[in-house]
């Protein structure tokens, strides 16, 4: 079973973030897409973020220039980038190159009607310099949809580095984690945890982390 490995996306609110440190939250995700209903410029500064003292600060980019996320994550004091657009390789040899070597990178990949040989070639298109991969349901909203992807396609590849996974976790679907043969490093949720966009249900957040403690516990 999956190890006790965390990502709570789309923060906006400076009490619930501070409470998910608290609770020891391994990644924290903020939204730096101006499109998503949980755009986070639109309620903390570059200055607020960076001062939230967490070790897994992710700030999530959709093909966005890239002497922004540079700035971004140099104002913000972020720890990963996530890139959830149609990022090229060389784009993200060029970030990795002017990054802060300290900052890594997930890279998403969205997984819609693809068959498993067409998601292998698309893993193995990816840059050598990225730290993780996402794999996220396929959208055009880029994420955040509360839907889910038929996981089984993950057992027909094989995942070179270790990867998240995203798109519609819940507390209802947890125990699906199981027929996943190759476990992510950490799980993502987000909208199946919110009592509105960037509003998030810190009460179903606790259950799910004890969720998967116990799971774990119990191997």
């Amino acid at each position: 079973m999956i190890k006790p490995t965390i990502k709570v996306c789309g923060l906006t609110k400076l009490n619930q973030i501070q409470e998910l440190v608290d609770l020891k939250i391994d990644f924290l995700g903020f939204i730096f897409y101006e499109k998503s209903p949980r755009y986070v410029l639109n309620h903390l500064s570059l200055e607020q973020i960076s001062e939230i003292n967490h070790p897994g600060k992710v700030g999530v980019f959709v093909n966005e220039d890239l002497e922004k996320i540079i700035k971004i994550s140099e104002q913000a004091n972020l720890n990963f980038i996530q890139l959830h657009g149609h990022e090229s390789e060389n784009f993200i040899s060029e970030l990795k190159q002017k990054l802060n070597p300290k900052i890594g990178i997930i890279k998403v990949i969205r997984i819609g009607n693809q068959t498993s040989e067409e998601l292998q070639k698309t893993i193995k298109q990816q840059s050598t310099t990225i730290n993780y991969l996402l794999f996220d349901t396929d959208s055009q909203a880029f994420g955040g949809t509360g839907k889910t992807f038929d996981w089984n396609i993950l057992n027909d590849i094989e995942i070179p580095i270790p990867y998240f996974l995203s798109g519609g976790i819940s507390l209802e679907n947890f125990n699906q984690l199981t027929t996943i043969n190759h476990q992510p490093t950490a799980v993502d949720i987000n909208s199946k945890f919110e009592i509105e966009a960037g509003n998030k249900d810190l009460e179903k957040v606790k259950e799910f982390l004890s969720l998967i403690k116990n799971e774990a516990s119990s191997i």
